[in-house]
């Protein structure tokens, strides 16, 4: 039973120890983080060349990120279980009274079921244009 005993104490006493040597480490390493950071001017001080970015440069830097960025939005599939055999939105309903031409849900949820993206649907396909990228 010592031997036991004294075994999960060493356990305990061990894990304790590499609990508090990891938790150093990481409040060193983010004091060490923290020490890089360039000082704060008071408002109104002028700043050094290179160390901000120009006001003039924001808009252009966010009219060439945001194609990038929303692109994938305009191209993802909509329907993930589109194409497969339990696709709950593969549906259409449809009508035709006499001999009038039929009339179908299928315009609208044929793009969605057959995997289609937000460029791919009839009225808001159009609209995607307006979106960069």
């Amino acid at each position: 039973m010592a031997r036991h005993a004294a075994s999960n104490n060493q356990r305990r006493a061990l894990l304790r120890v590499g609990l508090t040597v990891a938790a150093a480490g990481a409040a060193i390493g983010a004091g060490g983080a923290a020490a890089q950071a360039a000082p704060m001017l008071p408002l109104g001080a002028p700043q050094a060349a290179g160390h901000a970015a120009d006001s003039l440069d924001v808009p252009a830097g966010v009219e060439h990120a945001l194609p990038g960025a929303l692109a994938p939005v305009k191209s993802l599939q909509l329907d993930p279980l589109a194409n497969t055999g339990v696709d709950p939105l593969d549906n259409a309903v449809g009508t035709q009274i006499a001999d009038f031409k039929p009339v179908s849900t299928a315009m609208v949820t044929d793009p969605v079921a057959r995997g289609g993206a937000l460029r791919d649907l009839p009225l808001v396909g159009q609209a995607t244009a307006l979106i960069p990228g």
